[in-house]
């Protein structure tokens, strides 16, 4: 059983999620190394993903080079996450399997009920695509039989829901988007042609990756909304002074050299993104605020965590106003603070921001 001092495990976490230097440079690497891009529209400084990628990257990173990865499909969206196309394959056996392995519980027994109950509408979308695809939504024909029936916003969207059910099948894919519109395809033809493990391979084989991503990680997790925090097996056993339980810990981070440097947060950025991991080992007080009331905000709409060497050290509450070409910077929350050496790397970080979004910047803290 390994043993890390807190600060040990907090530098494997850092550099895990190629946030110390030197710098990556490539935007497919990083991807490929982090293994998914949330594509999350809110723009309040910029879309999440390009934070992501010009907090590793720096202003040489150039959004135009995730939109073309994206449109070559080099990068595949799939729920919403960027994935480099080839880790696909680790998906597949569990769509060919779906709804899943038994015993179904009861919303899965209703999904197959109704996609065998629309199955011509099915065969139909497949067919279209097929002649004339990639098509948007609103192209594809609802010959559905039975109508999706819900108590929200989906109810008697047949179309989408089948379509998102199609996708969950290994059947359909998003192939890219047109103007705002998603384009759908036959996922044959997005998807590249590579080996599909069996389906226990390819979780083990997540599992894996996901640490080398994450460095540190729990075995086991709560459900995440969009990419499980736990990893399984994968590396080896550790404990964290100070903290209950067991972790799991890539081998490969363990005894590296670490050389810090401060980095400005998207507040999805993986670092961060499992809040009880962040608390657990960075003693960090965060929660993203854009859903609260303005008057209950205690940071900000949008605050970027602020990362400096393997320390979590404040929140940048700013905003982009692209109208008037300024990047406003209300405040910079400082949990304890800062010495002069770190409050000018952080202002360094936050003149870089500017640069790279081609923005005035306009400092209303001071």
């Amino acid at each position: 059983m390994l043993r890390l001092a807190r600060e040990d495990a907090r530098r494997i976490a850092v550099q895990a999620q190629l946030l110390d230097l030197p710098r990556p440079d490539d935007v497919l690497d990083v991807v490929r190394h982090l293994t998914f891009l949330q594509l999350e529209p809110t723009s309040a400084v910029a879309p999440s993903a390009d934070v992501v990628l010009w907090s590793r990257i720096g202003s040489a990173y150039d959004p135009a080079e995730l939109q073309d990865l994206l449109d070559r499909q080099a990068l595949v969206e799939h729920h919403q996450l960027a994935r480099p196309a080839e880790d696909l394959a680790l998906f597949r056996a569990e769509m060919a399997a779906w709804p899943g392995p038994p015993p179904l519980k009861g919303w899965q027994e209703q999904c197959a009920d109704w996609v065998a109950a629309n199955d011509g509408c099915r065969r139909d979308i497949l067919e279209l695509l097929r002649q004339d695809g990639p098509l948007p939504l609103r192209e594809l024909p609802d010959t559905c039989v039975v109508p999706w029936r819900s108590s929200g916003w989906n109810n008697a969207k047949n179309v989408k829901m089948l379509v998102g059910l199609m996708v969950e099948r290994g059947e359909v894919a998003r192939a890219g988007r047109e103007g705002r519109e998603v384009l759908w395809d036959l996922a044959s033809r997005v998807y590249p042609d590579v080996p599909v493990p069996d389906a226990d391979t390819a979780r083990r084989t997540r599992g894996v990756r996901r640490l080398a991503a994450l460095g540190i990680a729990r075995a086991t997790a709560p459900v995440s909304p969009t990419e499980p925090d736990d990893v399984g097996q994968a590396g080896e056993p550790a404990v964290v002074e100070g903290v209950k339980g067991e972790w799991r810990v890539d081998p490969a981070l363990l005894d590296r050299p670490f050389t810090g440097r401060t980095a400005l947060l998207s507040p999805l950025d993986r670092l961060v993104f499992d809040r009880r991991r962040m608390t657990e080992l960075f003693g960090f007080d965060y929660q993203l605020e854009m859903y609260k009331p303005a008057e209950k905000r205690r940071w900000g709409y949008w605050a970027m965590p602020v990362l400096h060497g393997d320390q979590l050290v404040g929140k940048l509450d700013a905003t982009a106003d692209r109208r008037a070409g300024a990047l406003y910077v209300d405040a910079v929350h400082e949990d304890e603070p800062l010495a002069p050496d770190v409050r000018e790397a952080v202002d360094a970080e936050i003149e870089d921001l500017a640069r790279w979004l081609r923005l005035e910047l306009v400092r209303n803290d001071r």
